[in-house]
C-alpha cells in the first residue's frame, strides 16, 4: 500500500512540475497584466464619448458627440453594483473635450468654449455660458478639441483644418483660427498660441507645458506627439494664412513658406491633380530641413509610426497613479481611435529639446479610443467612438475601464539616448547570457517625407549596426552600442532574444521606436567595456517585427507565375508588417473596405498591386482616402493580392 501511495505521490509531483514548466513557458499576453472591463451603459443612449473627466468625489463625467453630458456614479462597479448615469447637460454641438474646475464643466463645442454650471444644486446644468467663440465655415472637418487647463487656470483649445472644395485632399484654414492652438483665459481673453496643426485631437499638459498628438495626413508623414511652445509651427501650412493677423505670435507667412517648399499644386485639363508620392525620389524634403530654414518649425518629440503605433492618435495622459497602474509612473499613455488601442511614451530632454521612445501597450478595446481619465483607484477609464472615422473593435462606441492586475510585465520600461547608442531599462532583471548576445538586438532607422501628399512611406531605411552591449550589475538595464545613429531619424529597436532572469519570458512588447532629435554629447564607452559576442543562432529576425514568412512558389522570370494562394496564417505577418491591418479587416468594414469587398470587384492581382502603390479614392467614395504604399515590396504585394482574391 505504501509503495502505491509513494508512486501516486511521485506521479502527482511529476504532473505538477510538468504543468508548472508548461505554464512558465507560455508567453503571457496583455490581458494577464491589464484587464479591460466594459461598463454597462443605458439602453437608450449611444455613448459616443467625446470628453471624459474624473471628479473630486471619484465620479466620472463624460460628454458625447451627440451633445449630452452625463455624470457616472459608481463607475468602478464596487461590489458588483451597476454604474448610474445622470444627464447633466444637453443640446451641445459635438463637444470633443471635457474639463472640470471649481464646480463647473468646460467643453469645446464646434464653435465655442462653453462653461456649464449647476447654480441651484439639483444636479443638472442650468447655466450655459460662452467663454469664447470662434468662427466656422460649416465644413464637416472643423472639429474643435479641449480644453486642457494650464497651471494658472488658462485653457488650451485646438481646431481642425477643413478640406478644399476642388482640392478635396488639401487641408485649408477657411476661417480664423483653424489649424491653430488657442490659449483662452477664464474671462474669455483669447491669445493665438501656435499653428501647423492638421487634426490635433489629443491634448495634454505635461509639467505645465502644452503637448498634442497629430494624425497622418497631408504634410504629416505619420502621427506623433508634439511639444508646442508659444509661436511654434508644427508643420501643416494651412494655418499660416492667419500669420499676419493681429495677435499672431508667428512671423512665417504662407508666401514665405511656399517660396521654399513646393505646394504641389498642379492643374491638368483645367482641374487640379491630387499630388501623389514620388517613388524613388532623389531629394525629398524632410521636416527637420524645413526647420533649418524656418526657426518656427517644431519637430515632433516622438513619432508614432503609422499603422504600427496607431493610425488616428488621440488623448495624451500622464501616468499620475502613483504606482497603482504598474511600473510606468510619469510616462505618457496615448490613445488611438483607429486601431482601438493605447500606446506608451517616455520622454527625455536632450539639448533642451524633447525626444523619446514609444511602445505598444494595450489593444483590444471594443471601439476607437478617443478619451481617457484616471479613476480614483488608479484604474484607467477609456471613452470610445468610431462614427464616421472607423476603428477596430466590434462596437460603435463605449465606456471601458483598464485595470492593472498587480503583476509586473517584462517590458522595456524606457529607452534613453546615449552618445554611442541607447540604454534600455527593463521592468525586471534580465537573464545575462541572453542579454549579452548581440543576436538578441536588431532594428533599423528611417524617416518620413515632408510633402503635400497624404502621409508618407518610410524612406532612407537603414539596418542598425549593433556593435556591442553592456549589462548593468543589477541586470535592470542594457547599454547597446549602435554605430550608425542618425539625428532626426526614428530608430526601431527590436529586442527579441532577451529573457527575464526569473521567468525566462521574452518581452511582452519587443519593439521600441526612439525619435532621435538630438544625439547626446558626452563620453562614449571604451571598447574594452563592450561585450561583442554573438550566438551561433543566425535565425534571429534582423529588421522587421514580423518573424514569419508565407510559403510561396514562384519562378525567377515571373514572380506571379505559379504563386500558391497563401493561407491567412501565412499572409497575416505581411498584412501586419505592411500596416494593411491598420485600415482593413478580412470580412468587416473598418477605416477601409473589407478585403472580401475588394475581392468582389474582380480586380486582377496586378491591378490590386497597382492600387496599393497608387490608390484611387474615387473607387471607394464612402471611405477615408488611402495613402499610397510604395514601400510594399512587389513580391509581397503580389502575395497579398492573391490572398485577397481568394476571398471571393
Amino acid at each position: 500500500m505504501q509503495l502505491i501511495l509513494s508512486y501516486i505521490s511521485l506521479l502527482l509531483i511529476s504532473i505538477t512540475l510538468t504543468y508548472s514548466v508548461t505554464q512558465a513557458q507560455e508567453k503571457p499576453t496583455e490581458e494577464d497584466y491589464y484587464r479591460i472591463v466594459t461598463l454597462p451603459t443605458p439602453e437608450d443612449v449611444l455613448l459616443e464619448v467625446g470628453g471624459l473627466v474624473t471628479l473630486p468625489d471619484r465620479r466620472i463625467a463624460l460628454c458625447t458627440r451627440r451633445g449630452d453630458v452625463f455624470i457616472v456614479e459608481n463607475p468602478n462597479m464596487y461590489e458588483g453594483t451597476q454604474p448610474r448615469y445622470t444627464l447633466f447637460a444637453t443640446g451641445l454641438h459635438e463637444p470633443l473635450g471635457l474639463a472640470y474646475k471649481d464646480n463647473a464643466f468646460y467643453t469645446a463645442q464646434r464653435g465655442e468654449l462653453t462653461k456649464l454650471s449647476d447654480t441651484n444644486g439639483d444636479g443638472k446644468a442650468d447655466k450655459y455660458e460662452t467663454i469664447y467663440q470662434w468662427p466656422l465655415s460649416g465644413h464637416y472637418h472643423e472639429y474643435s478639441y479641449g480644453p486642457k487647463f494650464l497651471p494658472n487656470g488658462d485653457m488650451m483649445v485646438t481646431g481642425n483644418v477643413a478640406f478644399g472644395s476642388e482640392e478635396w485632399w488639401r487641408g485649408e484654414s477657411r476661417v480664423p483660427w483653424r489649424g491653430w492652438t488657442m490659449r483662452i483665459s477664464p474671462e474669455g481673453e483669447m491669445q493665438p498660441w501656435a499653428t501647423g496643426m492638421r487634426s490635433p485631437c489629443g491634448l495634454g499638459i505635461i509639467d505645465g507645458e502644452f503637448f498634442y498628438t497629430e494624425n497622418q495626413g497631408d504634410w504629416m508623414g505619420s502621427g506623433g506627439v508634439w511639444h508646442i511652445p508659444q509661436g511654434s509651427f508644427a508643420g501643416h501650412p494651412a494655418g499660416l494664412t492667419w500669420a499676419e493677423k493681429e495677435g499672431s505670435p508667428i512671423d512665417l507667412t504662407e508666401q514665405e513658406f511656399y517660396a521654399q517648399i513646393d505646394k504641389r499644386q498642379v492643374k491638368e485639363n483645367g482641374r487640379y491633380v491630387k499630388p501623389e508620392n514620388v517613388e524613388n525620389e532623389e531629394d525629398p524634403d524632410f521636416l527637420y530641413e524645413a526647420g533649418e530654414t524656418f526657426p518656427e518649425v517644431q519637430l515632433p518629440a516622438v513619432w508614432l509610426p503609422h499603422g504600427i503605433l496607431g493610425i488616428s492618435n488621440s488623448e495624451i495622459l500622464v501616468d499620475s497613479s502613483a504606482g497603482q497602474f504598474g511600473p510606468f509612473a510619469g510616462q505618457l499613455f496615448v490613445g488611438d481611435q483607429g486601431q482601438s488601442k493605447i500606446m506608451r511614451v517616455s520622454l527625455e530632454k536632450v539639448n533642451d529639446q524633447y525626444q523619446g521612445v514609444a511602445f505598444d501597450f494595450r489593444s483590444g478595446f471594443q471601439s476607437g479610443v478617443l478619451r481617457m481619465t484616471w479613476g480614483g483607484d488608479g484604474s484607467l477609464y477609456v471613452g470610445e467612438t468610431n462614427r464616421g472615422w472607423g476603428s477596430a473593435g466590434t462596437q460603435n462606441a463605449g465606456l471601458e475601464r483598464l485595470v492593472w492586475t498587480g503583476e509586473t510585465p517584462f517590458e522595456m520600461e524606457t529607452v534613453r539616448a546615449e552618445p554611442d547608442g541607447f540604454t534600455i531599462h527593463f521592468t525586471q532583471p534580465v537573464d545575462r547570457e541572453s542579454a549579452e548576445d548581440l543576436n538578441a538586438y536588431s532594428g533599423r532607422s528611417f524617416i518620413y517625407k515632408y510633402h503635400a501628399v497624404y502621409g508618407s512611406p518610410t524612406v532612407n531605411d537603414e539596418p542598425l549596426k549593433v556593435a556591442g552591449v553592456k549589462v548593468s550589475e543589477d541586470g535592470k538595464s542594457v547599454r547597446v552600442k549602435v554605430d550608425n545613429l542618425r539625428q532626426y531619424y526614428i530608430h526601431e529597436l527590436l529586442v527579441t532574444g532577451v529573457k527575464a532572469a526569473e521567468s525566462s519570458h521574452t518581452l511582452l512588447h519587443p519593439v521600441a521606436y526612439y525619435t532621435l532629435n538630438n544625439i547626446p554629447e558626452g563620453e562614449k564607452l571604451p571598447d574594452s567595456e563592450w561585450v561583442t559576442t554573438r550566438s551561433q543562432n543566425t535565425d534571429q529576425p534582423r529588421t522587421q517585427v514580423t518573424q514569419r514568412s508565407p510559403t510561396v512558389i514562384s519562378t525567377p522570370d515571373d514572380p506571379n507565375a505559379g504563386l500558391a494562394v497563401p493561407t491567412y496564417a501565412e499572409i497575416e505577418p505581411l498584412l501586419v508588417k505592411n500596416t494593411c491591418t491598420a485600415c482593413h479587416q478580412a470580412d468587416q468594414r473598418q477605416v477601409g473596405p473589407a478585403f472580401k469587398d475588394v475581392a468582389k470587384r474582380k480586380y486582377s492581382d496586378e491591378k490590386i498591386v497597382e492600387l496599393i502603390y497608387n490608390p484611387q479614392p474615387q473607387n471607394w467614395p464612402d471611405y477615408t482616402p488611402m495613402a499610397p504604399m510604395p514601400q510594399v515590396p512587389k513580391e509581397e504585394a503580389l502575395k497579398i493580392a492573391k490572398w485577397i482574391n481568394s476571398l471571393d
